[in-house]
């Protein structure tokens, strides 16, 4: 038989990096709590009509990336490749117009079909946020200073770049697609077969390509900021006196685009040099356009997402777990005492482990592999006397304490 594996591109998270995971979402769930945002849980999959609304029929997650499949129902479902479209999804099909503008947080794995490489599995955690019905740069302004609050929180603040652009509106990306169509027709012999095809149908996908002779055509193509008309310019200016005004530094990146006909006016992403080459850590924009393509009411929404393990990999050391006591009866005749303490000890917030069997050298040492504060010691002396003996680990001192008042003094010592 052969031997079990898990699937190529998943991994099992054990204990110690399971804390590290909790340890950037919770810290993305507190500081989007900040700014007023509320969680919200989407099902892992969706229709698969979902994704390829918004996502296009052509984007590399559709056409080659997806975990698609039938169910028994016959129903064409897909495993979530991105957060945005079930957020977007749930706005529509649960009637939350009258509700905005909303704040929208979430956190949970994510399945791509790609190359597993460091920071990068098949199946994948992502937190992000959404902040739907607010048509100004103010907006824009709180979710890029929320983005690197939180990047600042997990002490990553001097170790990520801004990079920011603007896409203009509907009429501005008009104007460009032509332009670039232009260009990039003048060089249609040197791009891939995907740029090819993307030419005809979405011109801006190809300035995404991860094709090394599409990057070199696309290296001189025109710039989308050369096209912005006198709206859009003003719409980023105030973005940029936002972003000044609360302190928060970046930098003009022109060439930072979305593909997508419903991205508009800002991208924007955080990157970092830490994990190798350049690579982004947490990215967004502004899609006033999606819900109205997905068949839902005109609504400006604006929203970026991060990758969990990436951010993961790039923590320092992040704060112990709670250190435990250590109940340790000796005899026989402490077992039951010992069981009955543990429990008590935990109902009173006291994290407690109680060794299940061995000697007290055995117990000793398990007490030191769990990194025990103190020992709380059970013998036939201390149970004559209806006491326990509380052995600090750390310094080596020790006292008697009542059975009764052995919670309330480890409680004292937690304060």
């Amino acid at each position: 038989m052969a031997k079990l594996q898990p699937v190529r591109g998943t991994k099992d998270l054990l204990p110690e990096e399971t804390r590290r995971h909790r340890h950037v979402e919770e810290t993305a769930r507190r500081v989007a709590e900040l700014y007023g945002f509320g969680e919200i849980v989407t099902p892992i999959f969706e229709f698969t009509e979902v994704f390829k609304r918004t996502l296009g029929d052509t984007s590399d997650i559709v056409t080659k990336e997806m975990y698609t499949f039938a169910d028994r129902g016959d129903e064409s479902l897909t495993l979530r490749p991105e957060g945005t479209a079930g957020v977007a999804r749930a706005f529509i099909s649960g009637g939350l117009q009258q509700q905005l503008p909303l704040k929208l947080f979430y956190r949970g794995p994510m399945f791509r079909y790609e190359r597993p490489q460091k920071g990068r599995q098949r199946q994948f955690h992502q937190v992000g946020v959404e902040l739907l019905g607010v048509e100004t740069p103010q907006g824009d302004v709180e979710m890029i200073a929320l983005a690197a609050q939180f990047l600042g929180a997990l002490g990553l603040g001097e170790r990520v770049t801004l990079e920011l652009n603007s896409l203009g509106d509907a009429e501005s990306r008009a104007a460009y697609r032509d332009t670039l169509v232009a260009y990039l027709s003048g060089h249609r012999d040197k791009l891939s077969e995907d740029s090819r095809e993307r030419l005809e149908r979405n011109p801006l996908r190809v300035l995404d390509s991860k094709d090394e002779g599409d990057k070199r055509v696309v290296a001189d193509a025109p710039l989308l900021s050369d096209s912005l008309n006198a709206a859009s310019k003003a719409f980023f200016d105030q973005l940029l006196a936002g972003l000044d005004a609360v302190g928060v530094a970046y930098n003009l990146n022109p060439r930072l685009v979305r593909g997508l006909d419903y991205y508009c006016h800002t991208a924007f992403e955080f990157t970092t040099t830490d994990l190798g080459a350049q690579g982004t850590v947490l990215a967004g924009g502004r899609y006033d356009g999606l819900i109205g393509q997905m068949g839902g009411p005109p609504t400006s929404g604006i929203g970026w997402a991060a990758g969990v393990e990436r951010l993961a990999l790039m923590l320092a050391d992040i704060p112990d777990p709670a250190r435990p006591v250590a109940v340790i009866p000796v005899g026989e005749a402490a077992q039951g005492v010992a069981l009955t303490l543990t429990q008590q000890l935990r109902a009173a917030g006291v994290a407690a482990d109680l060794g299940f069997s061995g000697n007290l050298k055995k117990r000793m040492k398990r007490a030191n592999g769990v990194n025990a504060r103190i020992a709380v010691m059970l013998g036939d002396d201390e149970l004559a006397r209806g006491a326990a003996t509380l052995r600090d680990l750390d310094s080596g001192e020790q006292s008697e304490v009542p059975l009764d008042q052995v919670a309330a003094r480890l409680m004292e010592k937690d304060a």
